[in-house]
């Protein structure tokens, strides 16, 4: 599942990020919840507003309703679902992570922000200022209060750019604060290393398996590193600076080869009506209503089901 950013579409994020091209070469699927202006003007998803990121409620409960049906539509394995989103999308990816983190294998934050820390709009330009931030045992109270879940807990790639004057880059390290305890690593990293403009940090368990990684790309902006794999494009947002984080995070996430590949769209059943999130797949091209238009009945009742035996419908 992929979340754009501010001011971003589904169709404009996959063509410069990407996904839909590892996609097509890695054999899985790709599910991008689209924002509506209607919902948000500059086409945010409300990351800071507590109805839509409460467990159950709003946005956050309309993506996880995207997701069920997706994984009915399309029979994919359950223990293998993913998450990434840029700013915006990346803040409302620590949402999903932390109020449904039963449902993630792994998550990837690009310029994003750790759950719970704003719930206002002057809130939400602090923290992204890198301003107020709460300490460290109250960002992880913050993700314990978030759901009933006792883990084992998604694995988390962290992205940020050192020069962003959006999204200060301190914001990384809270996000970091925020899932090391629950995952029992220690505050220093297992790993560190420097690979041209990428410095990677890694929080390892005690088998040696990263569970946290946090990469910095020196004198970055705000956006999403990609470059040098040929995936994507560069444009506003979309930063080529030789590191794909598109395929990084894949590759952290081991998704890139050996899954069967997966196709259909998949429709909104069971969404809220207001939640203002829409849903695309693959390259984002395919409209829900196109969707509901040309399969059987059949398939929709299993949908439907499904959402029903997660709780996600009525």
């Amino acid at each position: 599942m992929v979340l754009h950013g501010c001011t971003q579409n589904a169709a404009v994020y996959d063509r410069g990020s990407g996904w839909s091209q590892l996609a097509e070469q890695g054999g899985f699927a790709v599910l991008y919840p689209e924002q509506q202006r209607a919902n948000n003007s500059n086409l945010c998803f409300n990351w800071f507003k507590p109805d839509d990121t409460r467990r159950g409620s709003g946005e956050v409960l309309s993506i996880r309703q995207m997701i069920e049906t997706m994984i009915a539509a399309n029979g994919i394995d359950r223990q293998r679902i993913f998450i990434t989103g840029l700013s915006a999308g990346g803040a409302m990816t620590t949402a999903m992570l932390a109020t449904y983190p039963e449902v993630f294998a792994g998550g990837g934050i690009i310029a994003g922000l750790a759950y719970g820390t704003a719930k206002t709009v002057p809130e939400a330009f602090d923290r992204m200022r890198g301003h107020g931030a709460p300490s460290p045992r109250a960002l992880q109270n913050l993700l314990a209060d978030a759901s009933p879940h006792q883990g084992p807990w998604p694995r988390i790639s962290i992205w940020q750019g050192s020069a962003d004057q959006t999204v200060s880059a301190s914001n990384a390290d809270a996000i970091v604060a925020q899932w090391r305890d629950v995952h029992g690593l220690d505050k220093a990293p297992t790993v560190s290393e420097k690979n041209g403009v990428r410095t990677r940090l890694a929080w390892c368990d005690k088998v040696g398996q990263t569970e946290i990684e946090m990469n910095t790309i020196a004198g970055m902006g705000h956006g999403a590193p990609i470059g040098g794999d040929g995936l994507g494009n560069a444009q506003p947002f979309m930063l080529d600076v030789g590191v794909s984080s598109t395929r990084e995070m894949a590759q952290f996430w081991g998704i890139a080869k050996g899954v069967e590949r997966q196709s259909a769209a998949a429709p909104t059943q069971g969404r809220p009506k207001d939640s203002g999130v829409t849903m695309t797949n693959r390259a984002a091209t395919t409209s829900a209503e196109r969707y509901h238009q040309s399969r059987a009945p059949k398939v929709q009742q299993v949908i439907e089901d499904a959402l029903r035996a997660a709780g996600l419908m009525r």
